[in-house]
């Protein structure tokens, strides 16, 4: 039972969700489907004044960053309640995706941010392959099934529509930051290019608003009373006991070589 007293608000509130690591539909990585629930806990529980993003992301899938940023989007407006992003050591790419589903964007002096762009990198195996006498062997009903195979040498064709791919989602991912960065981007040509800025660089660009952390522009927002409601992705009892070392032993090595690309 909550006694209410009458003519007495209470102190009000600000939903922290932290956005932290690669953004990825499989493993331990940020996705929509892992975060649904904790975004709606974060937009709907005890009636927020604002919902804070806490995001230190090297990037990943620019569908599960779309579908991410598109819910904080809906609630927002749903809601009527305001989004700030607070940058730590990175949002880059994906991380940037996700910065701009707020309305307002601070870094650290030492923030990364920007990255926009697309990237797709593998290896091809074939002449090792040959060398140690391994044949390779593909059946396919359509053309394009065997499309970018590792195992067999490039093909002009495939590496044409690779770059068709990567042109619609850069498009995509320019259209996003343009709409919710609208009158705040300087006329810089190297805005879209996969370029990164940090700190004040990123704010004079455009790409941020102002150097701040998390508490205290909330307190100067809200005043010094204000609560936080602080909502993360949680582990199992056998994540956390180490019944899966080494799925989390792959995962912590590709988050490193994700953020390494950053010097981080």
């Amino acid at each position: 039972m909550t006694l209410r007293i009458p003519f007495v608000s209470s102190a009000p509130s600000v939903s922290v969700i932290r956005l932290e690591g690669t953004i990825s539909s499989g493993g331990r990585g940020l996705s929509d489907q892992r975060l649904a629930g904790l975004i709606e806990r974060a937009f709907r529980r005890g009636k927020p004044k604002a919902v804070a993003l806490q995001i230190n992301s090297p990037g990943g899938s620019a569908a599960q960053s779309s579908l991410i940023a598109a819910r904080i989007r809906r609630l927002s407006e749903e809601k009527k309640i305001p989004v700030y992003a607070f940058v730590e050591d990175v949002a880059a790419s994906g991380g940037y995706w996700l910065a701009c589903a707020a309305d307002d964007i601070y870094v650290d002096p030492n923030s990364i941010v920007g990255s926009i762009g697309v990237i797709a990198a593998g290896f091809g195996f074939h002449e090792a392959m040959g060398k140690h006498g391994v044949e390779r062997r593909v059946h396919t009903a359509g053309g394009s099934k065997s499309f970018w195979d590792p195992f067999s040498p490039e093909k002009p064709e495939d590496v044409e529509r690779l770059k068709q791919m990567q042109g619609e989602i850069h498009r995509n991912f320019i259209d996003h930051v343009q709409s919710r960065r609208a009158g705040k981007l300087a006329d810089d040509p190297a805005l879209f290019t996969g370029h990164i800025w940090v700190g004040k660089r990123a704010i004079e660009v455009g790409l941020a608003d102002r150097i701040g952390h998390l508490p205290a522009v909330m307190r100067e927002i809200f005043g010094d009373k204000v609560r936080f409601r602080v909502y993360g992705q949680k582990r199992s009892l056998f994540q956390r006991l180490g019944a899966r070392v080494m799925g989390e032993a792959l995962h912590e090595l590709e988050t490193r070589a994700d953020f390494a690309r950053f010097g981080l």
